[in-house]
C-alpha cells in the first residue's frame, strides 16, 4: 500500500487527491483519503493576453500552500503535480513553475494535451466496466481545453486535445448576462470547428458510449437531476438521454448569473462559466448522436477523471 498525493491544476480549478494505492495481485485499487477542490481561475485572461495574471497566480499559490500542509498532515509518500491548458498557453509559466516548486518541493509538470487525454481516460476508465466490444469516448471538458479520448478495455485508441473550454469561451464570446444569440452562435462555431479538428485524429463515429468528466459535466448532470445539493454519489454513473442533457444545458445557458447562483448544487466559482460549459457539452453530444447515426443516445457522468489518473500514474 502506498499513499500518494495528486494535484491537477487546470484553467479554472486546482484539485488535490490524497489516496492509498493497493497494487496487489488483483486490479489496482485506489482508496480516497482526501479530495479537495478550489476555484482559482488560473487561466484568467490567458486567451487574450498569453500570460498568467498576477492575481491568478496569487490565488493558485495560496491554494497550493494549503495543499502542501494537507500532504504533510496525511503523510503522503509521493506527490505528482500536473498543470494543463492555461499553463501550457502562458509565456510566463516559469513564474508558476518556480512558485509551485518552492511551495511543494516538487516540479510541476506542464503536460501536453495528449498526456492530459490519456490521464483522463485512465481515471475515468478505472471505475467503468467495459466489455471487449465497448469503445468508450471520454470527454474531459475543462476551463481552457477539452480532451476527446477513445479507448477500450485495452487502453487508449486515439486522443486529441482542443482549445475549447468554459473559461476560454466565456472570455472570448459569452460576455453578456445572459449571452446573446449572436454570442452563442459564435461560440458554437468555435465548438463545431474543434469537434471537426478532434475528429481528424479520433474516430468519433466508432464510439459506442460517451462518458463526460470534470466540473461542467457533473454540474449539468446535477441540474438535469434537480438535486437538492451537489451529491457526488448521485451524479457519478448517472446515465441520461442526450435530449435530457441538451435541455438541462440549454436551461443553464439561458439563465442569468444571479439565477445560476441560486441553484443549490452550483459552486460559486462556476456561476459565470457554466453557461459556456453547458454550450460545449450540449454541442458535443448533439454531434455524437449525429456522427454515430443515433447509436449513441445517452451519456454518463463520472466523478473520476484526470485526478484519479494522476494518482494511479504515481509509481
Amino acid at each position: 500500500m502506498t499513499r500518494v498525493a495528486a494535484i491537477d491544476c487546470g484553467t479554472n480549478s486546482i484539485r488535490l487527491l490524497i489516496a492509498d494505492i493497493d497494487r496487489g495481485s488483483g486490479p489496482t485499487k485506489l482508496t480516497d483519503i482526501v479530495r479537495e477542490m478550489r476555484v482559482v481561475r488560473l487561466g484568467q485572461g490567458v486567451d487574450a493576453t498569453g500570460e498568467l495574471a498576477p492575481e491568478a497566480l496569487e490565488r493558485t499559490f495560496a491554494a497550493a500552500a494549503d495543499y502542501a500542509e494537507m500532504i504533510r498532515e496525511y503523510r503522503a509518500e509521493k506527490v505528482r503535480f500536473v498543470a494543463t491548458s492555461a499553463t501550457r498557453d502562458a509565456r510566463n509559466r516559469q513564474v508558476f513553475v518556480d512558485g509551485i516548486r518552492g511551495l511543494l518541493g516538487v516540479e510541476p509538470e506542464v503536460i501536453s494535451g495528449d498526456e492530459e487525454a490519456a490521464l483522463s481516460f485512465a481515471g475515468a476508465s478505472s471505475v467503468l466496466p467495459m466489455s471487449g466490444a465497448d469503445r468508450v469516448l471520454v470527454v474531459d471538458l475543462g476551463g481552457g481545453s477539452t480532451e476527446f479520448v477513445l479507448g477500450d478495455q485495452n487502453g487508449v485508441i486515439a486522443a486529441k486535445s482542443v482549445d475549447i473550454g468554459c473559461v476560454r469561451l466565456t472570455e472570448r464570446h459569452l460576455t453578456s448576462d445572459p449571452p446573446t444569440a449572436e454570442q452563442i452562435a459564435a461560440a458554437e462555431a468555435d465548438v463545431d470547428a474543434a469537434i471537426a479538428e478532434a475528429g481528424l485524429d479520433v474516430p468519433l463515429e466508432r464510439s459506442t458510449a460517451v462518458v463526460g468528466v470534470a466540473g461542467s459535466v457533473t454540474t449539468i448532470t446535477a441540474h438535469a437531476l434537480k438535486l437538492p445539493e451537489y451529491l457526488p454519489a448521485a451524479i457519478h454513473g448517472a446515465e441520461l438521454s442526450i435530449g435530457t442533457i441538451e435541455n438541462a444545458a440549454s436551461d443553464l445557458l439561458g439563465m442569468t448569473r444571479a439565477q445560476r447562483a441560486e441553484l443549490p448544487y452550483m459552486h460559486p466559482g462556476r456561476v459565470d462559466v457554466i453557461g459556456a460549459g453547458a454550450l460545449v457539452w450540449r454541442r458535443i453530444l448533439t454531434r455524437m448522436r449525429e456522427l454515430t447515426a443515433g447509436e449513441v443516445i445517452t451519456a454518463t457522468a463520472s466523478e473520476h477523471d484526470i485526478l484519479d489518473g494522476i494518482a494511479l500514474s504515481v509509481s
